[in-house]
């Protein structure tokens, strides 16, 4: 990886920016990143427990289909999770697994049994109860790992988008379920953008993990990624902002971004430099 054609730098508490002038440099990078953890989880657990988000994420997933990396790491002991999932068939044009399925997994030796996507025969609050209780399963049997700090999943890595309203996951500004607590799973029937039924990971679930990644793409993420990061927007509504609540108790966030979704940032805060 080229140093001098990305950005980097440190934010808050365990929290790094990376910046990036293509999406090839972004693509480039994040398979490097989502490589390395894999690597060590496997080293030290045996697994490498995984939950993606939907949109266009698993496209900038790409470079992990492709030598080295199709090659060199343990598929076998993948176990791939979703975040978020839209209460639709698999089969339907919305569903995120539908997507990750003919972008990634479908390129990639991961076993079938260690793809876990919810239930899209059941009510979307059958659903939600349902994908909890397998993740306590495994979580009993610690496939996944759980936090020292409170009795939530530990995933290896949790890879998030943010919307242009500052959402991540299915979790939207000033919803109820930004603010549930014991829930691992939750179920939303009324998201502000089409399909309305969906099932989430709670804060707390996100939060726990081990690494937390949020990729971001295009002017219009600018705002959002700059309320959700500056150190100048305390204090002004910021929990309205749902990635700004992304703060992993024990882990680490990295941001990917390109230059558009970071030039808000940029702009309005001189340490947010590109780093040459």
């Amino acid at each position: 990886m080229e140093r001098e054609v990305m950005a980097s730098y440190e934010t808050k508490k365990n929290c790094e920016v990376r910046v990036f002038e293509s999406s090839y440099e972004m693509a480039t990078d994040l398979a490097e990143f989502i490589s390395q953890i894999s690597e060590i989880s496997v080293k030290e657990r045996g697994y490498f427990v995984i939950a993606l988000s939907g949109g266009p994420l698993t496209r900038h997933m790409r470079k992990l289909c492709e030598v080295p990396y199709n090659k060199t790491l343990d598929w076998s002991k993948w176990y791939v999770f979703w975040a978020e999932e839209r209460a639709v068939a698999k089969n339907h044009s919305e569903s995120n697994y539908k997507l990750t399925k003919e972008e990634f997994l479908s390129k990639v030796p991961i076993l079938n049994g260690h793809v876990y996507s919810i239930n899209d025969n059941a009510t979307v609050e059958e659903a939600a109860t349902d994908y909890e209780f397998v993740i306590r399963q495994l979580v009993k049997i610690r496939t996944v790992g759980v936090s020292e700090s409170n009795d939530c999943p530990k995933f290896d890595l949790i890879l998030l988008n943010i919307g242009p309203d500052g959402h991540v996951a299915s979790l939207f500004p000033n919803h109820p379920a930004l603010e549930l607590k014991d829930d691992w799973v939750t179920y939303v029937t009324d998201s502000p953008e089409p399909p309305p039924e969906r099932i989430t990971f709670t804060l707390p679930v996100i939060n726990s993990a081990s690494n937390i990644a949020i990729v971001a793409t295009g002017e219009d993420k600018a705002k959002a990624v700059s309320f959700a990061i500056s150190d100048c927007n305390e204090g002004l509504g910021a929990t309205s902002v749902p990635a700004r609540m992304v703060q992993p108790t024990d882990g680490k966030l990295v941001w990917f971004l390109d230059e558009a979704a970071a030039s808000s940032l940029e702009a309005g805060n001189d340490a947010y430099e590109h780093q040459y």
